[in-house]
């Protein structure tokens, strides 16, 4: 079911803790399985992220996600930083299940919502509130899938009809 690269950032995860004055923080969670990801950046004066932690809350998928995503973000410049995907992480990670690739959502939301904060403290602005990830998501022509059961299902149905249960509409565009 999971590669053997989700299962070595799942056993032996990398950057994981709580960072002391992080430059910026991105905290986000998903309301339909419960997973929350937090994660802290320092930012050198060349804009680089010098060191990258997580915090996570979560199945064994979103812990080789945060993992994943904060060596991929490590050493990166801001703008290189916010350009990974949640396609991208799940591509690093040799894939995810269908039904586990929200929480690559939740860790690309979580990089980008730390470098945003992090920009808006250094503008003076307040940080913004975190951010519930998507209930499910899907490709661009991809029907929607149930991520309880992974069945496919009509967008606008809200019940799964294989498995009976209530999948909330998403609270944020589907890319």
């Amino acid at each position: 079911m999971y590669s053997s690269t989700v299962m070595d950032h799942f056993r032996n995860p990398r950057n994981v803790g709580e960072m002391k004055d992080p430059d910026g923080i991105g905290e986000v969670g998903n309301p339909l399985c419960g997973d929350m990801m937090t994660i802290f950046i320092k930012v050198g004066d060349d804009d680089r992220i010098h060191d990258i932690k997580f915090l996570t809350f979560g199945c064994g998928a979103a812990i080789a996600v945060s993992s994943m995503i904060t060596e991929m973000a490590k050493g990166k410049t801001l703008e290189e930083a916010n350009q990974i995907t949640n396609k991208s992480v799940a591509e690093a990670l040799e894939g995810l299940p269908r039904n586990k690739l929200h929480c690559s959502n939740l860790g690309a939301d979580a990089l980008h919502l730390a470098i945003e904060n992090y920009q808006r403290k250094k503008e003076g602005k307040p940080p913004l509130e975190g951010r519930e990830g998507e209930s499910h998501m899907h490709e661009h022509g991809e029907s929607c899938y149930c991520p309880y059961c992974d069945a496919n299902m009509r967008s606008s149905a809200g019940i799964c009809e294989n498995c009976g249960r209530n999948v909330p509409a998403s609270p944020f565009p589907v890319v």
